[in-house]
């Protein structure tokens, strides 16, 4: 759990900065929160213990994939979304964001970081 809600700020922080470097090219990118889907999340064996059985304990609270994917049908495909971005979406509307998701200067860390990672693995990145 600490490695998806670790990729989960990631994938915020992402958002946000390329929100902020696209600002000016009428493309907008947002992040989702789908909700609890009923998938083969956790079920292969990688949950054990109090984690393991919480996974299996929620199962049948879980919603459908087509539930899970009303929040990015909604941003794609909303007047109401239109210019909207680097917002972190839950159930098709704002939600709310931790203060290291708000964090400008993480997300320009992440980025550089990100940037450096590729470089160093060959990859060359463009401003």
């Amino acid at each position: 759990m600490d490695a998806y809600s670790r990729s989960k700020l990631a994938n915020v922080l992402f958002t946000r900065e390329l929100a902020t470097r696209l600002s000016s090219s009428g493309v907008t990118v947002n992040a989702v929160h789908p909700g609890l889907v009923r998938s083969g999340f956790g079920m292969d064996g990688d949950m054990t213990g109090l984690i393991g059985l919480g996974n299996r304990v929620f199962r049948p609270f879980e919603i459908s994939a087509a539930s899970g994917a009303k929040t990015s049908v909604f941003l794609a495909t909303s007047a109401e979304a239109e210019g909207k971005s680097g917002i972190y979406w839950v159930r098709s509307k704002p939600g709310h964001m931790s203060r290291q998701a708000q964090s400008d200067e993480q997300a320009r860390r992440l980025w550089a970081e990100s940037e450096r990672l590729l470089a160093s693995a060959g990859f060359t990145t463009s401003n």
